[in-house]
C-alpha cells in the first residue's frame, strides 16, 4: 500500500501543517490483525522493567553485562537468536533479530543499557530499587533509557509469540556505553559489526510525549540533533606578585573572552526539522506565543531576533534549537592568592547546528574574542559525527505518526535535539533514525524528577502506553501487507 506524505509543502517551499493520516495509513487486513493481550502483558513488562532498573549499570564504569545477560536469557527462552559483542570486559552489546521476508530492508530498535552515575544520598528512594510509589516507578534509568529497553524487548517478544509476518527484519540492539563511552558501544558496533545492525530505519531514544497538568500536549519525534564539540580558550600573560596589578593578567583577558562569547548571538538558522516544528507550534498556539513561533520562520527579521531573545530568557531550549550555541563550563587558572598566573584556560561546550561549517564557526569565535593573547582552538574530544537529519517523508515517520494518533490522540512534532544521541553514528551511515520517548510531565524536569535527575521516575501507566505505542509503530512499519 502507499503511504501519505507526512508533510506537504506550499508553493514557496515552506513546510505546512502536519496532517494526521491515521485512517489513510491503516494497514490492510487490520480486522484480522492479532493484538497482544495488553492487560496480561502489563505484569510481564513491569517485571522486566524493574529487574533491569535494579541492575547498577552506571557509566562509568558501565558493567552492562548484567543487563545484557538478563535480556539474552529472556530472548533465548522465547526462541529469538541473540549475538553478543564485547570490546572490553563487562561492556556487552547484544543483537537479537527476527527474520522477515526480505522484501524491505530491516528496522533497527536501539536502546542503551548504561545509565549516568548517581549520588545515593540525594535520592528519596534508593536509585537502583525500582520503587513503586504513587503510580510512579523511581530509579536511575527509568526514563533514560531502560524504558526503551523494556518497550523494545516486549515488542520483539510479542512479534515472535504472535508469529507476525514481516516484510523486513526487526533487529534489537541493546548497546553499552551511550553515556560517555561510545567506543565500547555504538562506535564498536558501527566500525566492526555494522552488518549485524545495518537497516533502513532506526527507532531509538530522543523524543518524548509532553504532558502538562496530566494531559498530553504533543508528541515529539527526533529526526535531527546538534553536533557536540568543545573549544578551549588559553590566555597567556606575565606572571607576577598579586600586589602589583598587570594589564597582561591572563585571568582578566580570559574573563573578557568568556564574557564576549556569552554575549555573542550566532546567526539564526532553520533546517527542515526546526522549520516544521515552529510552523506547527505557530498553528497550535495563539496570540503572542504564536506570533513568536511565526517570527522565527523568517530568521533575518528583527521579529525573529526578538523572539529568540525571549526564548533565551524564558525557554532556553527553543533558543538553542535556532542557532549554534556556546556554554562556558570549565575555568582553570592560578594556584595561590598572591601570584598572578601566566596562563588561564576555559573550556566551552559547543553544539553546532547540522551543516554548520566548523572552520568558519571557529574563525567567527576568534573574531568575537578578538584578543591576540587568547588562543582559540578546538579541544581534543570524542565527538559524534556531523550526521545529516533523517528525512521527513518516509514510511517510518508515517508509521510513528499513526502510532501517535492511535495511542496519544495528539499531533506529531519533528524536533531537533540540542543534546546528542548515538543515532548520529547511524545517520552518518545512511540509516534514517527517529527518536521516540514515553510521556512525561513538563513539570517534572524543573522539580528534579527528569532524566539524569536525583529522583528520576516514570509513571507506570505511561510505561505501558509507551510499550503499546512502540508495538504499534513497529507493526505499522514491518508487518507484511
Amino acid at each position: 500500500m502507499s503511504f501519505q506524505p507526512v508533510f506537504t509543502r506550499t508553493v514557496c517551499g515552506a513546510v505546512s501543517a502536519l496532517a494526521l493520516s491515521a485512517l489513510a495509513l491503516a494497514p490492510l487486513g487490520a480486522q484480522s490483525r492479532r493484538e497482544p493481550d495488553w492487560p496480561r502483558l502489563q505484569a510481564e513488562t513491569l517485571q522486566h522493567y524493574q529487574s533491569i532498573l535494579r541492575m547498577d549499570s552506571s557509566d562509568p564504569p558501565g558493567n552492562e553485562k548484567a543487563v545484557a545477560d538478563y535480556l539474552e536469557q529472556v530472548l533465548t527462552r522465547e526462541g529469538i537468536p541473540v549475538q553478543r559483542f564485547e570490546s572490553e570486559p563487562n561492556r556487552v552489546n547484544i543483537v537479537a533479530r527476527l527474520k522477515g521476508s526480505g522484501r524491505k530492508k530491516p528496522l533497527l530498535l536501539m536502546a542503551h543499557t548504561d545509565v549516568v552515575t548517581v549520588d545515593p544520598k540525594k535520592w528519596t528512594f534508593p536509585p537502583f530499587s525500582a520503587t513503586r510509589d504513587g503510580g510512579y516507578i523511581y530509579g536511575r534509568g527509568a526514563i533514560d533509557d531502560k524504558s526503551h529497553v523494556a518497550a523494545f524487548l516486549m515488542t520483539l517478544l510479542e512479534l515472535k509469540r504472535l508469529n507476525v509476518a514481516l516484510d523486513r527484519d526487526v533487529i534489537f540492539l541493546a548497546e553499552a556505553g551511550e553515556e560517555g563511552t561510545t567506543r565500547v558501544g555504538i562506535e564498536f558496533m558501527v566500525k566492526q559489526h555494522f552488518a549485524e545492525i545495518d537497516a533502513e530505519f532506526c527507532f531509538a531514544e530522543g523524543g518524548t510525549v509532553a504532558r502538562s497538568g496530566g494531559r498530553v500536549q504533543y508528541a515529539s519525534i527526533q529526526p535531527a540533533e546538534k553536533i557536540p564539540h568543545a573549544i578551549e580558550l588559553t590566555a597567556s600573560g606575565i606572571s607576577g606578585h598579586g600586589s602589583v596589578p598587570l594589564e597582561t593578567n591572563a585571568i582578566g583577558h580570559l574573563s573578557a573572552a568568556v564574557a564576549a562569547l556569552v554575549s555573542w548571538k550566532p546567526p539564526i538558522r532553520l533546517n527542515d526539522t526546526t522549520r516544521a516544528y515552529f510552523t506547527r507550534m505557530a498553528q497550535m498556539t495563539q496570540g503572542e506565543e504564536a506570533a513568536r513561533y511565526r517570527a522565527v520562520l523568517d530568521p533575518t527579521s528583527k521579529a525573529a531576533q526578538d523572539a529568540v531573545d525571549y526564548f533565551a530568557k524564558n525557554q532556553a531550549r527553543l533558543a538553542s534549537m535556532l542557532r549554534s550555541s556556546l556554554s562556558p563550563t570549565i575555568i582553570q587558572g592560578g594556584y595561590r592568592v598572591n601570584v598572578i598566573p601566566s596562563e588561564a584556560k576555559a573550556t566551552v561546550d559547543v553544539r553546532l547546528l547540522p551543516g554548520e561549517d566548523q572552520d568558519a564557526f571557529l574563525a567567527a569565535v576568534r573574531g568575537v574574542v578578538n584578543d591576540p593573547s587568547v588562543k582559540v582552538e578546538w579541544a581534543a574530544r570524542d565527538v559524534r559525527p556531523p550526521a545529516p537529519a533523517a528525512r521527513l517523508d518516509t514510511e517510518a515517520l508515517s508509521a510513528l505518526q499513526t502510532a501517535v494518533a492511535q495511542n496519544y490522540d495528539t499531533v506529531l512534532l519533528p524536533t531537533m535535539s540540542t543534546g546528542a544521541t548515538d543515532m548520529a553514528y547511524l545517520r552518518d551511515k545512511g540509516i534514517q533514525c527517529y527518536g521516540t520517548g514515553p510521556a512525561v510531565d513538563i513539570e517534572d524536569g524543573p522539580k528534579g524528577f527528569g532524566a539524569h535527575s536525583d529522583q528520576e521516575r516514570l509513571l507506570e501507566d505511561e510505561l505501558h502506553r509507551f510499550v503499546r505505542f512502540s508495538w504499534d509503530a513497529v507493526v505499522n512499519l514491518v508487518r507484511a501487507r
